[in-house]
């Protein structure tokens, strides 16, 4: 009896040492697609490269971008075009289940103070961006702390 108690808690053990590894591969494969995604895209302002992340369905949540690839696309050539220079660092990246989350500091233009903004993105069964939600907040000139946003 021991050894049969033994041999199920063993094959337990494995399974939820496999199950574990696979969610941890899938976070961080999740992981590495946004961070390209928003590289290619938002960085580089390379749509083409970037749109190999999307899914079938892209939702926008933002109420100023139009859902659908067509809608990011928009906004790169917005940046292309007014802000050519502009550079967005990630400063932290989290994943849980099927969701991507940056803390990220957006500079317009360098040399400016630039804005704090959290992505959220949610990636489909295939590891595709299929919906995007973001908060944004300025870099104010002085803070009411000594803390950074950052």
């Amino acid at each position: 009896m021991k050894n049969i108690t033994f041999a199920i808690a063993a094959s337990l053990a494995f399974c939820l040492h496999a199950a574990y590894a696979a969610d941890d591969a899938r976070l961080e494969r999740n992981k590495k697609a946004v961070l390209d995604f928003y590289d290619k895209g938002l960085n580089q302002k390379d749509f083409d490269a970037a749109s190999e992340h999307f899914g079938a369905t892209y939702i926008q949540h933002n109420p100023i971008a139009a859902d659908g690839p067509q809608g990011f696309k928009a906004f790169v050539e917005f940046l292309k075009s007014k802000f050519p220079q502009s550079r967005s660092e990630v400063k932290r990246v989290f994943a849980e289940g099927d969701y991507v989350i940056l803390h990220v500091h957006a500079m317009r233009e360098p040399g400016t103070r630039g804005a704090a903004i959290v992505d959220i993105f949610r990636l489909d069964a295939n590891g595709k961006i299929v919906e995007h939600w973001d908060v944004r907040q300025d870099v104010p000139e002085k803070a009411a702390n000594n803390n950074t946003m950052f």
